[in-house]
């Protein structure tokens, strides 16, 4: 292992070994099929103007590599999390995250789904045969968190009570797609729906939180909120943290790894500079995602 990579680990295990927890559960991390990985590591690569600076991938690193270093990191679950950027994908991607997800039991079997008509009969077979979490980005796949072709699909999550991962916000670019107004139209429809809310919303920070006050299952992540990296374009408003704290239960740990601009522990930095408190960063770095998802495959 490189000097690179030990420090990472020192520091990924300094911060939640004195927590007195079992590891971390990260809820947003990506593996991906080589040839959609690399197409989607070249759109960083040449995000910089889009964002205003580059945006330079740290674990660039094969999928066997990936692996044990997260389990270095003292990682215990985590999902591969695709999203379909086209009609017809979404299949293709799920049976591949399927098989990847055979060959690890700390991965979470996760899929993915896409606005078209055969959505609701391959979503309710994933559910049946045991997916535990799906990924939809609204920004890349270019439509609405209520699309009409989605409501079939919608209804079979909202009754199985699967947790669904929805990139909304209008971080780091944003288009008509995004925003908070698309899923607050479809938690009025669905209000029993469990979502998890990426980035914690950004940068629509505090609509994205009034979302996840009023709606018993809605929850946040805390991917890439409270780095450097993101509070370059405008940090987390400092007066939304009390509400924050009283979100205690709905708050889960991201990272995005690997397609990250800075080693993996500084995202928990960025959570322990918060100041609130060490069963804040229980629940949030383990509890929580426990209670959402059941234990790890190797404890349960």
């Amino acid at each position: 292992m490189t000097e690179d990579r030990s420090a990472d680990v020192r520091g990924v295990r300094g911060f939640w070994e004195p927590l007195g927890l079992p590891g971390l559960f990260d809820v947003h991390t990506h593996f991906l099929p080589p040839n959609i990985q690399r197409a989607v590591w070249r759109v960083f690569d040449e995000a910089g103007p889009k964002i205003g600076r580059p945006w330079p991938i740290r674990y660039r690193d094969s999928h066997e590599e990936r692996l044990e270093l997260l389990r270095s990191f003292g990682l215990r679950a985590f999902p591969t999390h695709p999203y379909a950027h086209k009609p017809g994908v979404a299949s293709y991607l799920n049976d591949w995250s399927r098989d990847f997800a055979g060959t690890a039991p700390e991965v979470l079997r996760s899929a993915t789904f896409y606005p078209e008509p055969e959505a609701e009969e391959y979503v309710a077979q994933l559910v049946d045969d045991g997916v535990r979490i799906f990924k939809i980005h609204l920004q890349v796949g270019e439509f609405v968190a209520d699309d009409p072709l989605l409501d079939p699909v919608w209804g079979v999550l909202e009754d199985a009570g699967t947790p669904v991962t929805v990139h909304a916000g209008s971080g780091p670019v944003g288009n008509e797609f995004t925003g908070p107004d698309s899923v607050a139209r479809l938690l009025r429809r669905f209000p029993r729906l469990r979502l998890v809310i990426a980035h914690m919303g950004a940068p629509e920070y505090d609509d994205f939180l009034v979302l996840a006050e009023q709606h018993d299952n809605v929850h946040l992540d805390t991917t890439m909120v409270f780095t450097d990296f993101f509070d370059r374009d405008g940090s987390y408003p400092r007066e939304l943290l009390p509400r924050v704290r009283d979100l205690q239960p709905k708050v889960l740990l991201g990272s995005d790894f690997p397609t990250i601009p800075y080693p993996y522990h500084h995202q928990l930095e960025g959570l322990a500079r918060l100041e609130l408190g060490d069963d804040w960063l229980r629940d949030v770095c383990w509890h929580n995602a426990v209670r959402l998802f059941g234990p790890p495959t190797a404890d349960s």
